[in-house]
């Protein structure tokens, strides 16, 4: 690990100018994900910005009888709390289906959104990676890719977003709140926070430099019933193969969104009203542009299995 200075914020604001104005600086909260980029050196920040004292840490109820959850709510506690237990139990199930107890205990809301890709060829620094080197060439590309992605993928990039909570989140729609270096604040649609890899996948959201996630806000419930499906290739503490995110009604309605194929949640409202018909009308619409190698294209029927299981668990 490398040298690098350490400060505390004192506030949102000036945490996020202070990440601007210092060149190689990042925010740490939990530091799941960013100390061991660090100890493997794949990130090297001259500067850290803890920002655990905040006052991020507390989800309350909004006007509009939704949720607003603090950017340094631990995932625990978010995933315990009553009102999303009751009222969007599918965000609670993602959040269990992930890492290990001592993990969640420390992981947070903001870093949980910020996590970076767990590509094998991304963590190994003597192969060539356009995330981790722009420009340097995607080794995943012809190599070993049965956990990689299957859509939304690029001629530079088919890694995958990692996480399970962003796909709760993003079935949900969700809005990440922020503050920017100059004090002002905005709101970004959770659909359009992760961006597609393109050709910049060393890119991996909207934010902008010095951009610090402030808090994560869940719209009123949507009733029905909630249901998160992670396969893996083991039981506990790995990475999705696959996973289902849905929210389903007694009409046959609903929403669904899919991890671990792509480097986003991928959810097409499209594919939704093909609800009725089942799963393989849903996958066939959502993965019409899919572009699997021979490793993964497994995913696809994966997709569609795990999809009916899912409708099956919500007529029983």
């Amino acid at each position: 690990m490398k040298a690098f200075s350490y400060a505390r914020a004192s506030s949102p604001a000036e945490a996020a100018a202070m990440a601007s104005r210092i060149q190689g600086a990042r925010f740490i909260a939990g530091g799941t994900n960013l100390l061991d980029l660090m100890k493997l050196e794949i990130e090297a920040p001259t500067h850290l910005i803890d920002v655990n004292h905040l006052g991020l840490d507390t989800i309350a109820a909004t006007d509009d009888g939704g949720l607003r959850v603090g950017a340094m709510v631990r995932n625990t506690a978010l995933a315990a709390d009553k009102r999303v237990r009751r009222d969007y139990a599918v965000l609670t199930r993602a959040i269990v289906s992930g890492a290990s107890g001592q993990l969640r205990n420390k992981a947070t809301t903001g870093g949980n959104l910020l996590q970076r890709t767990r590509c094998p060829y991304f963590y190994d620094p003597n192969l060539p990676c356009n995330k981790r080197k722009p420009g340097s060439g995607c080794a995943a590309i012809g190599g070993f890719s049965r956990q990689l992605g299957v859509i939304g993928t690029s001629d530079a990039c088919i890694a995958t977003y990692p996480g399970d909570m962003a796909v709760a989140l993003r079935v949900l729609d969700a809005v990440v709140e922020t503050v920017k270096p100059d004090g002002t604040t905005r709101a970004i649609p959770i659909a359009d926070f992760h961006r597609l890899w393109g050709d910049t996948p060393h890119i991996e959201t909207a934010l902008e430099p010095g951009e610090l996630i402030t808090a994560v806000t869940l719209p009123k419930p949507l009733g029905g019933k909630h249901i998160y499906h992670k396969v893996r290739d083991r039981s506990s503490y790995a990475f999705a193969l696959l996973s289902v995110a849905a929210v389903l009604q007694k009409d046959g309605t609903g929403r669904v969104a899919f991890g671990g194929v792509a480097p986003k949640p991928w959810r097409v409202e499209e594919a939704e009203s093909l609800l009725p018909k089942g799963a393989r009308a849903v996958v066939a619409r959502a993965f019409a542009d899919a572009r699997p190698t021979e490793e993964n294209k497994f995913k696809i029927t994966l997709a569609e299995r795990t999809l009916a299981g899912v409708l099956a668990d919500a007529r029983s």
